[in-house]
């Protein structure tokens, strides 16, 4: 369990420097997505053939995976889309909706009790980025779209959780990752029609900043992340992920000065958030810690 809640720790932080990245490069983030998962699926699959991982799926098996794979393209589409129409720091707080969205998903899908604790960590969380939302109109496209992102990252652990009892998480991440990219390329022209594109080749700096979101923080991340949850619950691995906006507002901070555009009303929605992830944390450590009774 705690090797589980490291590995997971270290993917979070790398989520936060997604956002960081996606500030610095210029791209519209539709084509941000399409050319992260380009490098990513080329990157992975060179990996996995020279190791002689790559396996064949079957049809069936790989609809589902499918399905999965568009959800995470439209995830970071929308994810990028409230960076980009917000900041930094906005998008990543947005973001924290996605416990409760797990709360109320996680159970209607996986045909489970609604586990009203988890549901009320998941209000805290939300009541937070109503706070930020409601003393930051300006943002208000930006939200919207860090609220699709949410609800994106709350089904992508619960369809995991099933399809990683019969794939390792090198296999899944590569033909979800391959599968959003062929997803995306077909949907991509019809959303430049809505959000227009200043340039669609990278910038030599835009390629660089690309190969490190491709390769640290997708590859390396993704693989950390679906080995964490063969050990713990979508719902705390989602309410974690919670801990993004500390990582990635720290570093807008750093890198993008954005506390100085910020009121306090931010770190009262913010504060709230890391509340509840910390009550989380407790309660499964807790739960963790408690003998099993044998029945017989």
């Amino acid at each position: 369990m705690r090797k589980a809640f490291i590995q997971l720790h270290i993917a979070v932080f790398f989520a936060g420097f997604t956002a960081i990245l996606g500030k610095l490069i210029q791209l519209n983030e539709g084509l941000l997505v399409w050319y992260r998962l380009f490098i990513t699926v080329i990157v992975l699959g060179a990996i996995m053939f020279f190791k002689k991982q790559l396996k064949p799926i079957a049809t069936k098996d790989f609809f589902k995976i499918a399905g999965v794979g568009l959800v995470i393209a439209i995830h970071w589409v929308s994810f990028y889309g409230s960076v980009k129409y917000s900041n930094v720091s906005v998008a990543l707080v947005c973001f924290s909706a996605t416990g409760f969205f797990t709360a109320l998903f996680e159970p209607a899908i996986l045909r489970q009790k609604i586990i009203f604790a988890e549901l009320l960590l998941g209000l805290l969380a939300i009541s937070g980025i109503y706070i930020i939302f409601d003393f930051h109109p300006q943002y208000k496209q930006g939200i919207l779209f860090g609220i699709i992102a949410a609800m994106g990252s709350a089904l992508f652990p619960i369809f995991n959780k099933q399809l990683l009892q019969r794939f390792s998480p090198k296999i899944l991440t590569l033909y979800e990752l391959g599968s959003g990219l062929v997803l995306l390329t077909l949907l991509v022209p019809f959303y430049l029609l809505q959000f227009k594109a200043a340039y669609y080749l990278p910038t030599t700096t835009d390629w660089a900043w690309l190969v490190i979101l491709a390769v640290v923080c997708t590859v390396v991340s993704f693989d950390l992340q679906l080995n964490a949850l063969k050990k713990i619950s979508a719902f705390t691995a989602n309410l974690t992920y919670n801990l993004e906006p500390v990582y990635g507002i720290i570093m807008a901070f750093i890198f993008f000065d954005e506390n100085k555009m910020l009121h306090s009303q931010f770190y009262i929605g913010l504060g709230l958030i890391i509340i509840a992830v910390g009550l989380q944390m407790l309660r499964v450590m807790h739960q963790a810690k408690k003998p099993i009774t044998a029945v017989g």
